[in-house]
């Protein structure tokens, strides 16, 4: 992905995070004129892909210009920064977080682009990045973007969503680009949920296809999955409309679907008969799925919300049911009347 020239409102730019998606974002936000610093934990990793010239563990294939500067330590990787990027997986986000407590410049910008909630705090992401950092307001980007298409410049469209429309705006101007639309949204909650609940439902998904089932029985999970999501969402203070739009439906229907989707993947496994540990031992990348759906059931039980594929695909991983039996349990439970959301 080529650079271009700064343009007037050009931003520096810190994104915390190396994975194929801050990577991905680091080129997306270089192209569009801004100054990009990309964190890392590991030196070495850094060293590797600046020698190698792509992050080959993360998102092979892709270029990493010269342009792009890396930096693992945390001070100095934020000095002078105006806009900071979340790009952590869920599992290890509020230990990185604490690692930048005090040291984000005060007129800084924060954005969160990872998808799930907090293990520790079972928080969704935003609200563990404002406490961890100690700032007032950390906005949330998500929407059906796969690294592997972003980084390659395939045009996408997401959602950045804050309770301070200003932050919201400013936002959607840095990562605008002739490739990458971005709307505004005043739901956070709704906008973190549904990229959250969205990876679960693609186990379920993946599973399906692991069987050996067809399309019918994916368009089912896709659509009941997107009640179950509007339905928590909407419990737990998100807007249903906004499970309509491309945090919800959007999402849910690349992560269910793509050959990109790590969460389908791991499904579609595990309906061939892999247990969980031998699939996750073998991964370098995350399957938020996996590690948010206990959660996802947990909260689900304290709103009072029914989520019978999520809680299905609970069994799975918990070794209460076989994922040929988790379809019984789902196609045999009692006759209702369709409702979305509510």
């Amino acid at each position: 992905m080529d650079t271009t020239k700064s343009r007037p409102d050009s931003r520096q730019v810190c994104v915390i995070g190396n994975g194929g998606w801050g990577t991905a974002l680091s080129l997306l936000l270089l192209q569009n004129g801004h100054s990009v610093t990309l964190w890392g934990h590991s030196q070495e990793e850094l060293d590797e892909m600046r020698a190698c010239g792509e992050n080959k563990p993360y998102l092979p294939g892709v270029p990493i210009p010269e342009t792009l500067r890396t930096e693992s330590d945390p001070a100095k990787a934020v000095a002078g920064a105006n806009l900071v990027v979340l790009a952590m997986p869920s599992h290890f986000y509020q230990a990185v977080c604490e690692r930048f407590r005090g040291l984000i410049p005060a007129d800084a910008m924060v954005v969160s682009v990872a998808k799930g909630f907090c293990e520790q705090t079972g928080e969704r992401l935003s609200v563990t990045a404002a406490k961890a950092l100690g700032v007032a307001e950390v906005a949330a980007l998500s929407g059906p973007s796969h690294a592997e298409e972003v980084g390659r410049g395939i045009p996408t469209a997401v959602v950045v969503a804050s309770a301070d429309p200003a932050l919201g705006l400013a936002v959607q101007s840095v990562f605008s680009g002739p490739r990458f639309r971005v709307y505004t949204s005043s739901d956070p909650v709704g906008v973190e949920l549904g990229g959250a609940i969205k990876n679960v439902l693609a186990l379920a998904v993946g599973m399906s296809d692991g069987l050996g089932f067809g399309d019918n029985s994916r368009a089912a999970l896709i659509t009941r999955g997107l009640a179950e999501m509007a339905r928590f969402g909407s419990a737990a203070g998100g807007r249903p409309e906004t499970f309509a739009g491309l945090s919800g439906i959007g999402d849910l229907v690349v992560t269910c679907t793509s050959r990109h989707s790590r969460n389908r993947g791991v499904g579609e496994r595990l309906g061939r008969g892999e247990t969980p540990e031998q699939i996750l031992s073998g991964m370098k990348q995350v399957a938020e799925g996996v590690w948010n759906c206990k959660l996802v059931c947990a909260l689900a039980a304290r709103l009072g919300v029914e989520m019978p594929i999520c809680q299905g695909v609970q069994a799975v991983l918990a070794g209460k049911l076989a994922p040929r039996d988790a379809v019984g349990y789902l196609m045999s439970r009692d006759s209702k009347q369709e409702k979305f959301g509510l």
